[in-house]
This record gives C-alpha cells, sequence and structure tokens, in this order.
C-alpha cells in the first residue's frame, strides 16, 4: 500500500475513531489485520465463549480459526456440516455468549453503524445478549453519511452477500440491489447504531486494509 493511502486511511479512521468514542463506544485503529487479530487475542479471554455472526471480514482476519485452535468454546452457525436446525440453534447460542464478533456492512463519518441483515439475529446480538460485542472491519466500509451508508449496502454488500449465499435473488444478476420480494431475501431488517446501547459493551477495531464487503 502506498505513503499516500496509508496516510489517508490513517487520517480518515482517526476522525471516525474520535466520533465512535464521543458516542460511548470504545473504538481503536489498527494498520493491519495482523495487528488486529493480535489485539483480538488479548481481548478474548480463552475461557470466554464466542460468537461469531455472519462476516468475510472475520474470516479475512482469521480469528474464528485461532480461537478454534487455541480451545475457545465458539458458536458459529456458519460452520460447514450444520443442519438448517443445527444452525438455528447456533444462531441462539450467539445471542447469550460472552463474546459476539462481526463485522459492519457500513460505519458512517459521526460514528454510527448501519446493518442490514436477513433473519435479524447478528444486528440482535449486536443490540443486546452478549456480555461484550467486538466489530471488526476494514476502512473501506467507511463513508460519509447514513443515506450513502445504504448505497454502499444497496450497491456492493447485499448483491456480494447474496452471491456468497448462492441466493436466487435479482442482485445476484444484475449486480445491485432490486428491492426483492421473494423467500429467499436477505435484505429484511435494518438497523443504526447512533451511540452504543446502553446494556452493552461494544467496541470497534477499525483495521487500514479493505476486508469484507
Amino acid at each position: 500500500m502506498s505513503e499516500f493511502k496509508t496516510w489517508h486511511n490513517q487520517t480518515i479512521a482517526a476522525k471516525v475513531v474520535e466520533a465512535l468514542q464521543k458516542n460511548h463506544f470504545t473504538a481503536s485503529y489498527v494498520n493491519t489485520k495482523q495487528e488486529a487479530l493480535d489485539k483480538l487475542a488479548t481481548l478474548i479471554p480463552t475461557d470466554a465463549t464466542v460468537g461469531i455472526g455472519g462476516s468475510w471480514t472475520i474470516k479475512e482476519v482469521g480469528i474464528d480459526t485461532l480461537l478454534e485452535e487455541r480451545g475457545s468454546t465458539v458458536f458459529n452457525h456458519n460452520k460447514q456440516g450444520l443442519s438448517p436446525e443445527e444452525a438455528l440453534a447456533m444462531r441462539r447460542r450467539e445471542m447469550t455468549c460472552d463474546v459476539f464478533l462481526t463485522g459492519t456492512n457500513a460505519l458512517t463519518l459521526k460514528g454510527e453503524l448501519v446493518n442490514v441483515d436477513g433473519a435479524g439475529n447478528r444486528v440482535a446480538a449486536m443490540i443486546f445478549g452478549p456480555k461484550k460485542v467486538i466489530v471488526i472491519t476494514g476502512v473501506n466500509k467507511i463513508v460519509t453519511n447514513l443515506e450513502t451508508a445504504m448505497d454502499r449496502i444497496e450497491l456492493f454488500a447485499a448483491p456480494i452477500n447474496n452471491k456468497r449465499l448462492n441466493r436466487p435473488n435479482p442482485c445476484t444478476v444484475t449486480g445491485e440491489c432490486m428491492d426483492c420480494q421473494g423467500p429467499t431475501r436477505i435484505c429484511n431488517v435494518t438497523t443504526v447504531m447512533h451511540k452504543k446501547p446502553s446494556a452493552t459493551d461494544v467496541e470497534i477495531i477499525i483495521i487500514g486494509e479493505e476486508l469484507g464487503f
């Protein structure tokens, strides 16, 4: 990465970290996903139960693999081989874990987290249930405001996630949200976290790399 991109990432992220802290979140910036992985390893106790929301960023950082290798109890409804019933049960266990890990679809310059969900389990766990929530995001998720957050979700996050999940929705053909109405739609619940939820410890780690969708 060029020194100019590094400068820009650090400068914009510093503004967002300050905004998040004003909104009562714990927030920090690291340059690389390896730094994020090292930080997460110290933040999450070995004996903690850990839930993982559907997040490609989590997979790219590699914290799910690290947790399993060190013997932590991990609840991950995306784990290969689970039946639909088992995946649903896993989602419910994620709601009451010690630490919940997730990404975010967009993060505004005002320190707001914007997310669109299918079943609602991911955004629900971000708001209330787990003892601690850690949101991991690349700088590519930073947007100007709530309007551009939705633009980002409709043009990038939603179509790519539909493709990843192999959903037969129109956006997997057009490459952009078509506001579909079918039963396989994954854009059913939209949340905006303007401030930290009063009963939940939420920490955001911004990484100076492009991660996730």
